[in-house]
């Protein structure tokens, strides 16, 4: 299944996403690598609202199980699963980032199983 997907992501961002991915050695270092090679970077003030980028507040589906979560992808110093805090090494901020309102992503995760996942919204705390 292949989705059709446009990757934005802004250049503070990935300047800090990649600088963490030299030291972090997650299991998703290469998917998150090839998202962000992949991706269009823009200026971060021309980044759009409905882009999911850091701190960005996501609500996502998995329309494997339809349930909805609500999300703030950060950095893994500041990640707190219970307080929904998710990192961006974690398999679901990973296939996150960069993604638009209305979009769909397949991605892999560490048991072999694959998800996909749709934004529904995003917002950026004041």
């Amino acid at each position: 299944m292949t989705f059709l997907r446009f990757v934005i992501v802004g250049r503070g961002d990935r300047d800090r996403i990649e600088a963490l991915l030299q030291t972090a050695g997650s299991s998703q270092d290469g998917l998150l690598l090839d998202e962000l090679d992949a991706a269009s970077i823009l200026p971060d003030h021309l980044v759009p609202a409905d882009v999911v980028t850091m701190n960005s507040l996501v609500v996502y589906r998995d329309l494997d199980t339809g349930l909805e979560a609500n999300i703030q992808l950060v950095y893994p110093e500041e990640a707190d699963a219970a307080g929904g805090r998710i990192s961006i090494l974690a398999p679901v901020g990973a296939a996150l980032i960069g993604l638009r309102v209305g979009e769909r992503i397949e991605w892999p995760l560490p048991n072999r199983h694959r998800r996909v996942l749709e934004v529904v919204s995003v917002s950026r705390p004041t």
